[in-house]
């Protein structure tokens, strides 16, 4: 696992009025999620039909909405909790005093 930089602060994420945020970590597009001071990575796009998951909104339960068709995901394991059955990629998010990491596994030929 390796981990980027991706803030020094929340401030810095230039978050929608949603609290989420469209970001590219080491040639990928990520969604960040901000809310109650929890910060949350995820696949940047929907698995369903590809909506931008950064123009959707988190729900009171804590999942993200797609804006597309509604599906709703688990920010904790990436679980689709609306019942469709798919599957949305999560990244780990540290806070340290130096500033908000993205934790993201690079595949080699190996899978090492």
């Amino acid at each position: 696992m390796n981990w980027f930089k991706i803030a020094d602060k929340i401030e810095q994420l230039n978050l929608s009025a949603e609290g989420l945020a469209e970001i590219e970590v080491s040639g990928k597009k990520i969604c960040i999620s901000v809310k109650n001071d929890s910060i949350q990575a995820c696949a940047a796009k929907c698995p369903h039909a590809g909506g931008i998951m950064a123009n959707g909104y988190v729900d009171a339960l804590g999942n993200i909405v797609c804006p597309l068709h509604r599906y709703c995901f688990s920010l904790q394991n990436g679980r689709n909790t609306s019942g469709e059955g798919y599957f949305l990629k999560v990244y780990p998010v540290e806070t340290r005093p130096e500033g908000i990491f993205v934790g993201i596994k690079e595949n080699n030929l190996f899978n090492w």
